[in-house]
């Protein structure tokens, strides 16, 4: 019995294709910053500065995570935008009061926000 390969690997090839160059962008946060006051339910926004933004991302679609005391939350406050947007509108979440707050912008990487205060609940540990 002879075996044929499938034609459908007809086209493969062990060459390898060139990949665009892609960059790492890792861009800070500028608001909220230190001094910044959110109260539960307003709303609000993130704000990243975009101008050293490379032409390539390797992943321009952000994410955005509430931390608290230096610990990541599983609140998510903003997801599937554009890095290059620069900003980003949320409604700030029932959390327990505190001036210990982050927020942490993801994509390629991660960057933190300066610590700021979220107020409203009554509640504070």
């Amino acid at each position: 019995m002879r075996l044929h390969p499938p034609r459908c690997f007809s086209g493969v090839t062990t060459s390898p294709i060139p990949l665009e160059q892609r960059d790492i962008f890792v861009p800070p946060v500028t608001y909220p910053k230190n001094g910044t006051v959110w109260h539960i339910n307003e709303r609000t926004h993130v704000s990243w500065d975009t101008s050293n933004a490379p032409v390539n991302i390797t992943n321009p679609i952000g994410l955005i995570l509430l931390r608290k005391s230096n610990i990541g939350l599983p609140v998510i406050l903003g997801n599937r935008f554009s890095l290059l947007q620069g900003k980003v509108g949320i409604t700030v979440p029932w959390v327990v009061d505190g001036d210990d707050y982050q927020v942490d912008l993801l994509g390629d990487g991660g960057n933190f926000s300066p610590f700021f205060t979220i107020t409203g609940s009554g509640i504070s540990f």
